[in-house]
């Protein structure tokens, strides 16, 4: 019978972490359902456990599987290593959801927190803010070959889109997608689309003479309450993988 288990790491900070599982025979798998993946796994069988070594990300989770069969005692697999390609500098193009009190766009020439601008309206921006420029495929690169594009810090959530295609959506630490299979050689656009939280637009609100965007039907935030950092702020970068 197939044996599942379901792995949460509620830390800060990445970590490599061994498992151990009472279970013996099968070989395990590393289900992970939203990058929709299966890949087998490192282990060794133990007595009645199998150790399965797992590198776990910030905030992770995971399935184990056990579903085959197998008499050999141990197997390694090579992570994944990634290696910097390019860095992608701005200038960057950014438009704003209406009616959410920021101008309808800006350039922004080096990435940073929106909640780090002057303009009352970008700094206490809460909605959809779109990053887009255009960028060259390296010359290294191969078509259909896989490219990962780090987006570095976001707050707190983008979908990525080449060429109008989605490519993926990051959620969670690392920020990456694979945007490999949408590229073509020369110029493609890259269309970012970051969501924030309501936080700052809600302490946005508070400040004297501030045109009210949100309606609560309790008290939330102060004036002087921490803005949380938003937008895209990088560094976004290239990186190949081995």
């Amino acid at each position: 019978n197939d044996v599942l288990y379901f792995v949460a790491h509620r830390g800060k900070q990445d970590g490599l972490v061994e498992a151990r599982f009472r279970v013996t025979g099968k070989a395990p798998e590393i289900w992970r359902a939203d990058e929709t993946t299966i890949k087998p796994a490192s282990y060794r069988f133990e007595g009645d456990h199998t150790v399965v070594p797992l590198d776990m990300r910030a905030e992770d989770s995971l399935f184990v599987v056990f579903r085959r069969d197998t008499a050999a005692p141990s197997r390694t697999v090579a992570p994944i290593s990634t290696r910097l390609i390019a860095e992608v500098q701005g200038p960057w193009e950014v438009a704003f959801q209406p009616e959410r009190g920021a101008p309808p766009r800006m350039t922004l020439t080096k990435l940073a927190s929106l909640s780090e601008q002057a303009e009352p309206g970008i700094k206490y921006f809460s909605g959809v803010a779109t990053y887009t420029r255009t960028i060259d495929a390296p010359p290294s690169w191969k078509p259909g070959q896989s490219l990962l594009l780090d987006l570095g810090t976001i707050g707190d959530v983008a979908e990525v889109r080449v060429n109008g295609q989605l490519a993926g959506t990051a959620w969670q630490s690392p920020y990456r997608v694979d945007i490999g299979r949408f590229l073509e050689r020369g110029p493609n656009l890259l269309d970012i689309r970051v969501a924030n939280l309501w936080v700052n637009r809600l302490i946005g609100d508070q400040q004297p003479g501030a045109t009210r965007i949100t309606t609560t039907g309790t008290p939330t935030y102060t004036a002087d309450a921490p803005l949380r950092p938003s937008g895209l702020i990088g560094p976004v970068r290239l990186l190949g993988t081995k």
